[in-house]
């Protein structure tokens, strides 16, 4: 009998301890990525943290984030969003409707801002670092992004300017970091830690 015992409070130290553990590993705080806009220049991004390379340009690169993402769709006031609980950033699910240019999503930010969308006034362009952090190694639905998110915005804007004045984004069709492109989708992020 004590025997038997002695075996229940041992799995029982054993599951108690999992579970300690299971609940460190939530609260570990999130993957903190730059969210100040800046000017970068071409080994300045290759030198990004949380990246895989696979090929270098002269305009960028291809590759995809090295981060596990925690993702979670809901619903915020009838907006579609989804919140990465690794990296502390929420998301508008599809982001614009249509491309455009790097100024006009500019200022489809703002006025998503002016409107409260989804109950937020700080939504924002994201930076370089938060755009690729979306990209995945592998294809999804054509397009090198967790299908969490919709598949319209093939590529995206980013906050960040290349040296030269043009715009950096991400491009999840090819998986590739550019400098050198005209129009883009918009999908507006925000900080919720």
């Amino acid at each position: 009998m004590n025997k038997y015992l002695l075996t229940i409070v041992i799995l029982s130290s054993l599951l108690h301890t999992a579970q300690v553990l299971e609940s460190a590993e939530e609260t570990t705080s999130a993957i903190t990525l730059r969210t100040e806009c800046r000017n970068l220049s071409i080994s300045q991004v290759y030198s990004m943290a949380s990246i895989s390379i696979r090929k270098k340009d002269e305009w960028g690169f291809y590759g995809h984030s090295t981060i596990r993402h925690s993702y979670e769709a809901k619903s915020e006031n009838g907006v579609d969003v989804v919140v990465d609980h690794a990296t502390g950033l929420m998301w508008i699910q599809s982001g614009s409707d249509n491309y455009m240019k790097w100024h006009a999503a500019k200022e489809l930010v703002k006025n998503l801002n002016s409107m409260n969308y989804a109950g937020y006034s700080d939504w924002r362009l994201p930076t370089l670092d938060e755009a690729v952090s979306l990209l995945e190694p592998t294809k999804s639905n054509a397009l090198y992004i967790d299908p969490v998110f919709d598949g319209e915005q093939w590529g995206i804007w980013s906050c960040d300017k290349h040296v030269s004045g043009e715009a950096w984004s991400v491009y999840f069709s090819l998986g590739n970091v550019r400098w050198r492109y005209k129009n883009r989708y918009v999908r507006p992020v925000r900080s919720i830690n």
